[in-house]
């Protein structure tokens, strides 16, 4: 997928005129893109508008106007997107009683999760394509709640999803388990990522 440029990214003022607009319209496209793994686990599929869209707020909230700035947050960003022949998501651990928890229990109720980069597998057509986490974000002591994620997807993969072959997307960890079928528009976005990339 094409990295995004500085040409991509409106200055502040330009986006203020557009950002009710485009909110909605990012918020629309992540709900085909987004898919709950049971009550736990969610996973969003990144492209360049999702993270276009993350570009512009950070710009926006820390009011850069520098280009070398601006940069920076592309080349961080930019980082998300999927190469050639795979997919990209984040995955975020949701816990949505964390309000009433001590930051022990927090640490707790995520390390649960501890091992999931094992544990998550998109199955497409036959085929069981393993998970790659970005490493740094899963720690014996401590693990982060969002995860940057990749699958691999080769050629046949690739035709089984163009052609409709069942897919779906499991967790099978010790303490957390999960098995949900990719919709239809999940599995459209999947492939036009695909062809893009």
């Amino acid at each position: 997928m094409t990295p995004l440029a500085l040409a991509d990214v409106l200055d502040l003022v330009a986006y203020e005129r557009v950002r009710e607009r485009m909110r909605a319209e990012v918020i629309a496209h992540k709900a085909r893109r987004r898919v709950a793994l049971g009550d736990r686990l969610t996973l969003l599929f990144e492209d360049r508008r999702t993270v276009l869209f993350q570009v512009q707020e950070m710009v926006r909230t820390e009011r850069i106007v520098g280009e070398d700035r601006i940069q920076d947050e592309l080349d961080a960003y930019n980082a998300l997107l999927p190469g050639p022949g795979e997919l990209s998501a984040t995955l975020f651990i949701e816990i949505p009683e964390i309000v009433r928890m001590t930051a022990d229990e927090m640490r707790q109720a995520v390390n649960r999760f501890q091992g999931i980069e094992r544990a998550l597998s998109l199955h497409a057509g036959g085929h069981v394509l393993r998970a790659r986490f970005e490493g740094g974000h899963s720690k014996e002591e401590k693990m982060a709640a969002v995860q940057f994620v990749r699958f691999a997807v080769p050629e046949a993969a690739r035709a089984a999803l163009a052609e409709g072959a069942p897919a779906r997307l499991v967790v099978d960890h010790p303490d957390y388990a999960a098995d949900v079928s990719v919709s239809t528009e999940l599995r459209a976005e999947m492939v036009s990522d695909l062809a893009d990339a």
